[in-house]
């Protein structure tokens, strides 16, 4: 995501030290000032400098995936994004990725952006035989598919804003069902060309000062911008037989439609109401039982007072005074990511729930006397704050909610605790322990020597039996391979340095 956020690590710093992720339009994409204009009503204009966007998104490591260079010229950057993203999910995960083949491993994308394909399309000078395969929107998650050999369900999702939390939906859907043993979900937006962000300034959707001030007096638009998320899912059962690392357990969810409402594009307070009560009936918990939620909050002025008011409708009903329901989005950090935008706030919550603490909001000078004048008891936190353990498990919802008028929302609730483990796989030390190394290339494997060092220097925690363990046991073991034999992390670093 936008910040440098690589990886969950990086998400949380962000996310915890409140950090705003927004920045002017880098010149590798369109020239700002060339297409800027104050009035939002000026053709071929937008009326706004900014965006969140993503570093080097024109680099890929196509030989890794056994892409040819000149397929990989035709491959869009969500294609490739999507691949680099699902090969990190299961490495963070400890499954190996190539453990995946032959297996009913399903996989589940929100995707909606096709510039790269309209632009290949506007000059036929570019188009040649990949053209097709390297822009479709089935093909980025056929193509996750056919690289790690998966066998179960592999579907694209375009519900506009809510396609990630709808394709996480699904995913669980199918584990339920017994469709599929694990799954790959989530959702990738990539923003090459400045169309459609003229189009989003003419229907005045976009904030001029490039910030979603979600639930603010001030709240006058989102901000657009890029994103790449995934998690990997198994039924609870299966985790914990297989001894997964488990962040947190998805307890229920759902999906509705606004239907006939006040407009095509305009939000539905019922509706919204009605998929978090579905959610929570799926989940077997009360409304009461909820701390937190991770809301849409795109930073409108009709959309957050909407939000708010089904809020407090489905969860506040009955809620002390006291114990107030706290709400926050992802997206006063980052922006609307858009297709990537729910698998945000679902990331934002486990991490959440796994550290204990929710992050601050941003861009809240003044409440929107729209969302005061509700009188429910919920808490909007621009400060770091714990989340401190009630009766039960912490629970948190996410809600996700499309342009298209698809609704969805998820119950997360705290993971169960971990069984001491007495196999021969668990993690243990030894008088000595292999450490072992692979990639696709020399080079690769160098890199990866330095990142193994970089990780020992800023984990002390780190311990040799777990360091032996994961490189051993959780990671694919590719062409070129390194091992050192060591008593303790000190002989790690003497021989991979």
């Amino acid at each position: 995501y936008p910040g440098g956020a690589h990886d969950a690590t990086s998400f949380w710093e962000l996310l915890s030290n409140g950090v705003d992720a927004i920045r002017e339009v880098p010149r590798d994409r369109w020239d700002a000032d060339a297409v800027f204009d104050e009035d939002p009503d000026a053709p071929g204009r937008m009326n706004t400098r900014w965006g969140g966007f993503l570093d080097g998104i024109d680099l890929f490591d196509a030989p890794f995936f056994g892409i040819s260079r000149r397929e990989a010229e035709s491959l869009d950057p969500q294609q490739r994004l999507l691949l680099e993203v699902a090969w990190e999910t299961f490495e963070d995960a400890g499954i190996p990725a190539t453990s995946v083949f032959g297996t009913r491993a399903g996989v589940f994308v929100g995707i909606a952006g096709t510039d790269y394909m309209r632009m290949t399309l506007a000059d036929p000078d570019l188009i040649d035989t990949y053209t097709t395969t390297g822009g479709a929107l089935s093909v980025a998650v056929g193509r996750i598919a056919y690289v790690l050999g998966a066998r179960g369900p592999a579907v694209a999702v375009d519900t506009a804003c809510s396609s990630s939390l709808v394709s996480i939906h699904l995913a669980a859907q199918s584990l339920r069902s017994g469709e599929c043993d694990l799954a790959l979900a989530g959702g990738i937006n990539v923003i090459l060309t400045p169309e459609l962000t003229m189009n989003f300034s003419r229907a005045r959707m976009l904030a001029p000062d490039g910030r979603c001030k979600t639930f603010d007096v001030a709240a006058d638009g989102y901000v657009r911008s890029e994103g790449c998320g995934m998690v990997a899912l198994k039924r609870l059962g299966d985790a914990q037989a297989a001894g997964d690392r488990i962040l947190a357990v998805i307890r229920g969810s759902a999906v509705n439609q606004d239907g006939r409402s006040g407009g095509l594009t305009a939000p539905n307070g019922p509706s919204q109401e009605d998929v978090i009560g579905a959610a929570l009936r799926a989940a077997r918990v009360e409304a009461g039982d909820l701390d937190y939620v991770e809301a849409h909050g795109t930073g409108t002025l009709l959309g957050d007072p909407i939000e708010v008011g089904a809020l407090g409708a489905a969860l506040c009903g009955g809620r002390p005074a006291d114990q107030p329901l706290v709400v926050g989005s992802v997206k006063t950090n980052i922006g609307h990511t858009e297709a990537a935008a729910g698998v945000a706030g679902l990331i934002k919550l486990v991490l959440s729930v796994e550290h204990a603490e929710i992050p601050p909001h941003l861009h809240l000078r003044e409440l929107s006397p729209h969302i005061a004048s509700g009188g429910f008891p919920i808490e909007i936190p621009t400060t770091r704050r714990p989340w401190p353990r009630r009766d039960g498990p912490r629970l948190g919802g996410v809600s996700s909610f499309g342009l298209s008028g698809t609704n969805a929302h998820i119950v997360v609730g705290e993971a169960p605790p971990t069984e001491d483990r007495t196999d021969a796989s668990a993690p243990r030390d030894r008088t000595a322990n292999i450490v072992s190394l692979s990639a696709r290339s020399g080079d690769a494997l160098r890199e990866l020597a330095q990142r193994y060092l970089a990780l020992i220097a800023d984990d002390p925690s780190l311990t040799l039996g777990d360091l032996a363990h994961s490189t051993n046991t959780t990671r694919s073991h590719l062409e070129q391979r390194l091992a050192v034999v060591a008593s303790d992390i000190d002989g790690v670093v003497r021989q991979l340095g």
